[in-house]
């Protein structure tokens, strides 16, 4: 069984989710944390549940998703998992906190691994298949546990919204073709998005006006 604890990070309330079975090993998704503060109330939960972080990984990079892979790689070992699409975008992650008028001063740890369309990250009894959607970024990923039915979705899909494509690498045709194919999904497959509220592929079929079947 899948447990899930949403945490928001930074100015722009990014999600941060931890992820974790009944092996006690858990993988921790788009940890945008920045300040000592959040970064306690991440090691906290970790160290109360007696979790045993196993992967970092990313949905785009985006720098309000990956502001705290600094922190998990200096605490936990891990260095990020991200899209091979949305490599150079992490690499650049000053300029593009920059670009916002967000300031950083410091570096991001070296990726760990690359990842494609249908590739697969694991951790204890629970493996999520990487689904590209790009849109938002060009690198865009979900990761997707068909087992539990479960899919985090970052900056592609919100609770009655899409992400942004307005950016570098952006583009409203690529988006909209990703959703399609989110929407072949089952209806019962909840959704952990970038920001925001947790929703439902059949929710958000009845009720957001990017998607149909």
């Amino acid at each position: 069984m899948i447990n899930i604890k949403t945490i928001q990070c930074n100015l722009l309330s990014e999600n941060c989710y931890i992820v974790s079975d009944e092996t006690k090993e858990c993988m921790i998704v788009d940890c945008g944390a920045v300040g000592s503060a959040e970064e306690q109330y991440i090691k906290d939960y970790i160290s109360e549940k007696g979790l045993t972080p196993k992967l970092h990984v990313l949905t785009h990079g985006h720098f309000d998703h990956v502001m705290g892979a600094k922190f998990i790689y200096e605490t936990y070992g891990l260095q990020p998992v991200i899209s091979e699409q949305d490599a150079e975008l992490y690499k650049d992650f000053k300029g593009d906190a920059e670009s916002v008028g967000y300031v950083v001063d410091y570096t991001l740890p070296v990726i760990g691994r690359c990842v494609n369309d249908g590739d697969e990250v694991k951790f204890g009894n629970h493996t999520f298949r990487v689904i590209h959607t790009p849109g938002h970024s060009r690198g865009c990923v979900v990761y997707y546990c068909e087992e539990e039915e479960i899919a985090f979705t970052g900056d592609t899909l919100f609770r009655g919204s899409i992400g942004r494509t307005d950016l570098p690498g952006g583009s409203m045709f690529q988006i909209i073709q990703s959703l399609r194919m989110l929407t072949q999904l089952p209806d019962t497959t909840q959704v952990y998005p970038g920001h925001g509220r947790e929703t439902s592929i059949g929710y958000e079929l009845a009720s957001n006006p990017y998607l149909d079947r």
